[in-house]
């Protein structure tokens, strides 16, 4: 009974007393009631893309609107071709078409929220992961409309996880509130990646863990994510983010 109630504690302290907090400071910001009074114009962090002849590719994140954005991100990615004069940019939705090609800049806003860059790969790297990026698009298994639940998922998040999933040199892993991340497609229960860098383990993304060089160790209680960052020293908190250099 006791080592019942101490499991209870952890949890408690682990994963619900952050994300309490983060409810808590998110429900005294002053940010939009509603989806037209929301910013979603460019946030200025991309350079202008006929400024630059090389390819690119990055991936960001953003916290979400309505009582979702006290927990929760959306993230998406990314392409630009060498030479080309526009970025384009791939999010999943729950409306309308589900993968979403050019619905906003390439760097908007989401909900008013400013966009996170988490990773960015430039240049002959870009050129020869480009199509290997679309291909992981185009087999993403819940592209058709209805293949979208928001908690534990298929969500925007799951996309873009299973994106860097199936293209590991883009060596990069959501942050630990991007929920529905470590859900993995199918009946998969277990996924190592193509480069032996990261194992994932869970159980319909309610429960697991992912232990590896990118994603260091974290454990996954109900979409949240604790854990620690080896690569960039830090831990990652659920709700919060990762805490760290």
């Amino acid at each position: 009974m006791k080592s019942v109630k101490r499991l209870f504690l952890v949890i408690f302290i682990i994963y619900l007393l952050p994300t309490f907090a983060s409810a808590g400071l998110w429900a005294m910001k002053d940010r939009p009631s509603r989806w037209s009074e929301a910013r979603w114009s460019s946030a200025g962090i991309l350079p202008k893309a006929e400024q630059s002849e090389q390819a690119a590719i990055y991936v960001f994140s953003a916290m979400t609107g309505g009582l979702k954005g006290a927990v929760a991100s959306h993230a998406w990615i990314v392409i630009k071709e060498k030479g080309a004069k526009a970025y384009t940019r791939y999010d999943k939705v729950g409306w309308g078409k589900p993968i979403r090609r050019n619905g906003y800049p390439a760097d908007a806003y989401w909900y008013s929220n400013t966009p996170e860059l988490v990773t960015s790969v430039t240049g002959a790297k870009a050129e020869q992961l480009i199509a290997k990026v679309e291909g992981a698009i185009a087999t993403y298994p819940y592209a058709e409309p209805g293949g979208y639940t928001i908690w534990p998922g298929p969500n925007s998040n799951t996309f873009v996880a299973h994106i860097l999933r199936t293209v590991p040199e883009l060596d990069a892993v959501l942050p630990p509130h991007a929920v529905g991340r470590d859900y993995l497609p199918g009946d998969e229960v277990v996924h190592l990646d193509e480069d032996w860098r990261d194992l994932h383990v869970t159980l319909r993304g309610l429960i697991g863990f992912s232990a590896g060089m990118r994603s260091g160790l974290e454990v996954h209680f109900l979409g949240l994510v604790a854990g620690l960052d080896f690569a960039k020293p830090g831990i990652k908190v659920p709700a919060v983010g990762r805490i760290g250099i």
